[in-house]
């Protein structure tokens, strides 16, 4: 199989200054409520990326939960590898791929842990499958087989019969507030369009980037 040979040449739209909203939360919103209303498949999926106090880099697909003003959330186990490194180092990267619409969103800045208060509210909105797995999955953990998650699952679930299901104390959500966007839309022969929006003394500077 030649890998090198596979290519797309992206034709669906542009993207120009004249088009962008001023700030970029507000581009962001546009584009999302673009990207449900064509039903891309699992439109809220992000690729978190982080780094350990050794500065080796790691990424993995999460799920945004809310997004505003004040940033973009998302839950883990806080003890889980993601979990660590942001202890360690806060500056993160959000990056969302929606080949639908031949768009790409990158999103930088610093993540801090929601509230106590923030993390049980969305606990309790959760499936009771899902809060239970919260229990029965020490994330990222060495584990022998399937069967041993299993049966705590089913173990926990036994515990919370008929109950509320309370949320676990390593288990809550962050907030990134972002200092860097780049929305970036997909052009033919590779001239694709980037436009960049970076704080600068409380407001937000557009650019355009070379692809």
């Amino acid at each position: 199989m030649d890998v090198s040979a596979i290519r797309k040449d992206y034709r669906l739209q542009s993207l120009d200054e004249s088009q962008a909203a001023a700030d970029p939360f507000g581009q962001f919103k546009t584009w999302f409520e673009e990207a449900v209303s064509a039903k891309v498949q699992e439109v809220n999926a992000m690729v978190l990326s982080t780094v350990s106090k050794d500065g080796r880099p790691s990424g993995r697909v999460v799920l945004l939960k809310d997004f505003n003003n004040n940033g973009f959330s998302f839950f883990t186990n806080y003890k889980s590898p993601k979990g660590a490194d942001l202890a360690q180092n806060p500056f993160a990267s959000l990056t969302f791929f929606w080949p639908e619409l031949e768009r790409q969103i990158r999103i930088e800045g610093v993540a801090t842990k929601l509230t106590d208060e923030e993390s049980k509210k969305y606990f309790d909105s959760r499936p009771w499958e899902s809060k239970v797995g919260a229990w029965a999955s020490n994330q990222s953990e060495i584990i022998l087989n399937r069967t041993e998650l299993e049966n705590k699952f089913q173990n926990f679930s036994t515990k919370f019969k008929n109950t509320d299901v309370p949320k676990p104390e390593a288990w809550g959500g962050y907030r990134l507030k972002p200092d860097y966007f780049e929305f970036w839309q997909g052009r033919s022969g590779r001239l694709h369009d980037r436009l960049s929006y970076l704080i600068e003394n409380e407001s937000w500077k557009i650019a355009r980037l070379s692809p």
